[in-house]
């Protein structure tokens, strides 16, 4: 059995990988482990010069592996390249900063509790299995790979089948700079291999990013083994625009958050709350912009948007638009398969949404935008809120009142004020409800799969 590269654009398969064997499983647990072992003595400024060479190395083959991310899974080359820039930054963020960030947190008075030193210090858990979806194939790896093994963790990486290239690149990557080798490498298996890895005792945590079904079933398995571990899953975003926002700048930023990553992407703006005094202007200008991109082979420079990643996604986003369309909802522009080769879908705005409808509550994980007409500021929130979903949001307003209003009411992960929803690594990353639970990025993240021991001395 094996894995295949299924290229989006042509639907045709360029590549296959075999899958590990038990006895191959057995023996990079090994390594995993006793790399865990050599890392967690490892000094931060030893780990972090090994960390410093894995970022140059992954800049150093930017043409090769941004191909490599178009050709697995469909994005535009240009978001390609920055996918792999954005691995490199965070390397170097976290290689600089992960000493500060779990540095010892000492009692400036022990004798508080009787003692001549007291606190706590911050000391990594062991090997952690990362099960990583395909929309972001290095990216959503490297965030978590980057924190744990400059913690002095380990990682084991279960990535999603339609990546295996990606895959295998990161397999490489940290020992070509250098790092014990099983500090962090591949899993080839499928998804009902999954349980007994982590179930395994090396296995000390795990993280997951992925659909809301797949986290609930790691996340049960996680808690019956009693094994810490963070879920980022789904979303379905809210956008909110107020009559006090900038119209053709929210318009611009919208489309992006919208289109970005083919549609396919957990923190895009889903769901476009629109209030009524400007809904017309804005709806028009929004599906004006929408219905002009360019979709076609995402290799070539000028394409704005390319395939859906597999047939199935492209089956999914369908089964959810003709569901609408039966309903009577109204199609402002797309809303139809392309013919030809390829997993294609086209940009596409819908409206007169009613609670009926499965785009009310699922999320749309391609280019379909769902509009909302809001009549105030509680009716926004009504609506942002009313899904299970709880990842991020988005609103647009120069009130400062009504921005506090929106800060303090979204039901969100994070509320980002006259902007689009972007991962960086200086901020903690994450989400409540069905969107899942635990955070990434910041100091928050690398803190995650670590054990705060408490020291006490007398």
């Amino acid at each position: 059995m094996a894995m295949a590269v299924v290229n989006p654009t042509t639907g045709e398969t360029e590549k296959e990988f075999d899958l590990h064997t038990p006895e191959q499983v057995e023996q990079r647990l090994v390594k995993a482990e006793a790399a865990h072992k050599i890392l967690k003595k490892m000094t931060y400024a030893e780990r972090a010069k090994l960390m410093h060479v894995a970022a140059d190395l992954m800049e150093a083959d930017l043409d090769s592996a941004s191909v490599m991310l178009t050709r697995e899974m469909g994005k535009p080359i240009a978001q390609s390249r920055g996918e792999v820039l954005k691995c490199a930054k965070n390397m170097r963020f976290y290689a600089d900063n992960a000493e500060k960030m779990l540095a010892p947190e000492m009692l400036a008075d022990p004798s508080q509790v009787n003692a001549s030193e007291a606190g706590a210090v911050w000391k990594p858990l062991g090997v952690v299995l990362a099960v990583m979806p395909w929309n972001y194939p290095l990216w959503q790896v490297i965030r978590f790979a980057a924190p744990a093994l400059m913690a002095g963790n380990s990682g084991v990486l279960k990535h999603a089948s339609n990546v295996p290239e990606s895959a295998m690149y990161l397999d490489s990557i940290f020992t070509r700079a250098g790092f014990p080798e099983g500090s962090f490498i591949t899993l080839m298996i499928g998804a009902r291999d999954v349980q007994a890895v982590l179930d395994d005792w090396r296995v000390r945590a795990v993280t997951l990013t992925g659909s809301e079904p797949a986290g609930r079933a790691v996340a049960e398995r996680a808690g019956k083994m009693l094994k810490p571990a963070v879920m980022e899953l789904g979303g379905s975003d809210p956008f909110i625009v107020t009559p006090s926002a900038d119209i053709d700048k929210s318009v611009e930023i919208a489309v992006t958050a919208r289109i970005n990553n083919n549609g396919q992407s957990c923190i895009a703006g889903k769901r476009f709350l629109i209030f009524e005094e400007i809904y017309d202007e804005w709806v028009e200008k929004f599906t004006a912009k929408m219905a002009g991109l360019k979709m076609g082979d995402p290799l070539e420079e000028d394409v704005q948007l390319g395939p859906l990643a597999t047939k199935g996604g492209q089956r999914d986003i369908e089964e959810l638009v003709e569901d609408a369309k039966a309903k009577g909802a109204r199609i402002l522009t797309g809303g139809e398969t392309p013919e030809g080769p390829g997993f294609f879908y086209p940009a596409t705005v819908i409206d007169e949404i009613t609670p009926e409808m499965r785009l009310t509550m699922e999320e749309a994980f391609g280019p379909v935008a769902s509009i909302y007409k809001v009549t105030s500021l509680e009716h926004a929130v009504e609506i942002a809120n009313q899904t299970t979903f709880g990842l991020s949001s988005a609103a647009w307003t120069n009130d400062k009142a009504e921005q506090d209003f929106f800060i303090e009411n979204l039901d969100a992960g994070a509320v980002v004020i006259n902007g689009m929803t972007v991962s960086y690594p200086e901020l903690p990353f994450g989400g409540i409800k069905d969107s899942g639970f635990g955070r990434e990025l910041s100091d928050a993240g690398i803190k995650e799969f670590c054990n705060l021991k408490t020291v006490w001395k007398a």
